[in-house]
Parts: C-alpha cells; sequence; structure tokens
C-alpha cells in the first residue's frame, strides 16, 4: 500500500513539473514614446481571461519606439528613437524582465525599427530620418557587436528617402527593404559570415508612385510577400522568386471600407499563424482590415474591418496561438485586446485594455 501511494506522489509531482515546464508563461513587452511614457513596459500576461500585472518599467526615456526579439528569445533590442540609438537586453528566463546590455548608434537618424536575421547573426535598422539602413553583428552574449555594414538611399528632386522597415526571408539570405520616400522595396543578398549586403539580382520591386511602403510580410509559405503602403493605405502583393528573392507584382488592394471618405494613412501588416488570414491596420479610419488569403494563388478577399477602439493604431500582434489580438493606439494611450475567431478570421472586441503612455509595438513571448 505504502509503495502504491508513494509511486502516485511521484507520478503526481512528474505530472506537476511536467505543466509547470509547459504551462509557458506568458509575457508583453510594449514600446512606447517617452514624451509621456518611461520606456518598455513588461507585462504577465494571462490568456484565460486577458488579464495583466505589470513586472517592470524599464526606463529608457529615448522612444525605444519599436521592439524585436533575437530567435532564441534570450535577448529583445530596440530602435530609439529620441536618439538615434539600438538598444539590447536579456530577458530573464524566469520571470521575463529586461536587463540593459548594451546601445550602439542607428548608422543614421530617426531609427523607427529593427529586425533580427533568422539565424541571430545580425540585427537590422531602419533609418527613417536619413533613408539609411544600417546593419550590426550580433554577440553571442546578445549584445550588439561591430557595425557589418550601412547603405543610404538616394531621393529624387521631390523625394527623400524614408527607410521604414527590413525584414528577413526565412532562411536569411535575403532581406526586403521599404523605403517609403522613393516608393520601392529593396531586395538584397545578405553575406552569410560579414552580414554585408549586395543587392540582389532584381535588386527592387517598385510601387506606384505616392504608395509609400511601409511595412512588409511574408507569408508562411515563403511564396508572397506583401507591402503596407501607408500613403495610399493600399496593400501591394508579390510573388517571391525562392532562388533570387526578386518579388513580381500581382495585385493592389484597398486597406479602407468602401465608403471611407476622410484621410487614413497605412501602418502595420501580420499574418495569423496559419496563414490563411492577413491584418493591416488604418490611421484615420482607425481599424485593422482583414483579409483571406488564398494560400495557392496569393489572392487576397477582403474578410472585413474592425474599430480599434483607439485611434492611431501603429504595430500590433497577432497572437502565437491565433486565439487574440492586441492593437497598440498611439493616441489613446492603451493596448486592446481583441479575440479571434480562427475559421473565419474576424476579431471581437474584448473590453479589455491595458493603459500605457503613447504605446507603439506590442510583442509576446512564452517563459518555458
Amino acid at each position: 500500500m505504502k509503495k502504491t501511494i508513494l509511486t502516485l506522489i511521484c507520478l503526481i509531482s512528474a505530472a506537476m513539473t511536467f505543466a509547470q515546464k509547459n504551462g509557458s508563461k506568458e509575457i508583453l513587452y510594449v514600446g512606447t514614446y517617452t514624451q509621456k511614457g518611461e520606456g518598455i513596459y513588461v507585462y504577465e500576461f494571462d490568456r484565460k481571461d486577458l488579464s495583466y500585472k505589470e513586472l517592470q518599467v524599464l526606463t529608457n526615456k529615448n522612444s525605444p519606439s519599436f521592439l524585436e526579439f533575437h530567435p532564441n528569445r534570450k535577448y529583445l533590442y530596440s530602435a530609439n528613437e529620441g536618439n538615434n540609438t539600438v538598444s539590447s537586453y536579456a530577458i530573464d528566463a524566469a520571470s521575463g524582465k529586461l536587463k540593459s546590455l548594451n546601445a550602439m548608434p542607428s548608422l543614421g537618424k530617426g531609427p523607427c525599427h529593427v529586425s533580427v536575421d533568422p539565424k541571430g547573426r545580425f540585427l537590422y535598422i531602419s533609418n527613417y530620418g536619413s533613408g539609411q539602413l544600417g546593419v550590426y553583428l550580433l554577440n553571442k552574449d546578445g549584445s550588439i557587436g561591430a557595425a557589418a555594414d550601412s547603405i543610404q538611399d538616394k531621393g529624387g528632386p521631390s523625394q527623400k528617402p524614408h527607410m521604414h522597415s527590413v525584414i528577413p526571408s526565412s532562411d536569411g539570405r535575403y532581406i526586403y527593404a521599404s523605403d517609403l520616400g522613393i516608393d520601392r522595396i529593396m531586395v538584397y543578398s545578405v553575406h552569410p559570415e560579414t552580414g554585408k549586403l549586395t543587392p540582389a539580382a532584381v535588386p527592387y520591386a517598385e510601387v506606384k508612385s505616392g504608395d509609400g511602403p511601409r511595412h512588409f510580410a511574408i507569408h508562411p509559405n515563403g511564396n508572397f510577400g506583401y507591402s503596407a503602403c501607408e500613403l495610399a493605405s493600399v496593400v501591394n502583393s508579390f510573388q517571391i522568386v525562392k532562388n533570387s528573392g526578386a518579388l513580381v507584382p500581382m495585385e493592389r488592394v484597398s486597406m479602407l471600407p468602401s465608403d471611407f471618405t476622410g484621410k487614413s494613412y497605412a501602418a502595420d501588416i501580420h499574418f495569423s499563424p496559419d496563414g490563411k488570414f492577413l491584418y493591416a491596420s488604418n490611421r484615420g479610419d482607425e481599424s485593422l482590415a482583414v483579409y483571406a488569403v488564398d494560400a495557392a494563388t496569393g489572392k487576397l478577399t477582403v474578410a472585413g474591418h474592425v474599430s480599434t477602439h483607439g485611434k492611431h493604431p501603429r504595430n500590433f500582434l497577432v497572437d502565437q496561438k491565433g486565439e487574440f489580438v492586441i492593437v497598440t493606439n498611439r493616441d489613446n494611450d492603451n493596448a486592446v485586446f481583441f479575440t479571434r475567431n480562427a475559421a473565419d478570421g474576424k476579431l471581437t472586441y474584448s473590453g479589455k485594455e491595458i493603459s500605457i503612455p503613447t504605446p507603439v509595438c506590442v510583442k509576446q513571448l512564452f517563459l518555458d
């Protein structure tokens, strides 16, 4: 009998340990503009009831607006628009709290976006103000190492370059650099050891003059790319040629409701985890556009629009499990939670919000 009881205790203990290891504590990181805020806000999140508690406010008064993880999820990086730098942070594996590692110049002015090579080798920086693309090597401890490259886009008589985002291909061989000012998505080959960039065989895709490509999303199957164009509030879609990285134009679809008549500007764009739906944010209409995606052809079908329950929605997050979406509304100082229907892609306002000064970016991390 004692042996049976001991065996049961051991089994229960093992099950509890397994559950704890696989329960995956969830952490949210929110980047802000610091005219009102303090820096990066860190929350523990409970998806059962969309509740949260503040864990940390990491002080960085230089507007750490856009955030991105290292692929090993042990480090976080921020673009600091206030002083033209980028910063690295170590993530505590138990709590999710941040510890500053180092900061480096952004290699340009007005850094508004950072991204990380899928293999963790390089950090890419988009400098909106000066139109420069910066590349740094990443050290093994997650800190930012030596500069690897810097490319200055050239504008025209009426167009200044405004580099807005860099998105790597899933294998890291190519990057797609969206320059809003010159209406081009530049395509570069990446040297796997040095991080040096060279124009790809087809060095750019050009959109309609005045569209203003801002953010770019690659379908999970890697066959198609989609550009949220700020100035015209449209999504331009492209077929991706795998062996060259080239972008072949496909279609141009409005992001706005058919009856909208005001001014609106596109912001961000993301896929659902299964690639069946694409979401894009509108500043002015204050909405998320929802598209159904044909994975075979890449074609988009408008599935609806949902109010963001706030003004000037910037970056937003589609939950890795596909159950909810979080939108940062800069001018209403809130991050708003929407539940998501995986079958039709539609979003429903949950009534849950986080009050945060001037939020512009939100990222999600699961801790083992």
